[in-house]
């Protein structure tokens, strides 16, 4: 499992003109699933993700979590980033967890991530999406569970 992870002073996603998610400071993840996930990687991204120092602190260390900042968490599921994308010239997606496995795994991080945090926001699994941000920084890491 991946997640790219931004550090957002604001984001929204929209399907067909409508917002569907948005958030003011706090986090925009990208999640995408790969052929080996379970619930397992699930609980463990989601446990990074909400402990994931990148927040600067008083003295301007990234040493504070979504949670310490109460940000939000804005989630948009995207298959791309688990990408084969080593040899070639156009990405490969064999390595990708099959859309209705994946879907599974996007329903179940929603109901989980929700029970350990309040302010989340999503995005709609395998709908056309446009997502605006305003990244903080730039501020952007790829986590791996």
């Amino acid at each position: 499992m991946k997640s790219l992870i931004q550090r957002v002073e604001s984001a929204k996603v929209e399907i067909n003109g409508t917002v569907c998610g948005e958030i003011s400071k706090g986090l925009l993840v990208f999640v995408g699933f790969e052929k080996l996930d379970e619930y397992l990687q699930v609980d463990s991204m989601i446990n990074k993700l909400l402990s994931y120092r990148v927040f600067n602190d008083d003295n301007n260390k990234m040493n504070l979590s979504v949670k310490d900042v109460d940000g939000g968490l804005l989630i948009v599921s995207q298959f791309t980033i688990v990408a084969d994308t080593s040899s070639g010239t156009r990405p490969g997606f064999s390595t990708a967890k099959s859309p209705t496995e994946a879907e599974s795994l996007f329903d179940y991080f929603m109901v989980q991530i929700k029970k350990s945090y309040k302010n989340v926001s999503s995005g709609q699994f395998g709908a056309d999406m446009r997502v605006s941000l305003t990244n903080d920084g730039p501020v952007t890491f790829m986590l791996s569970c």
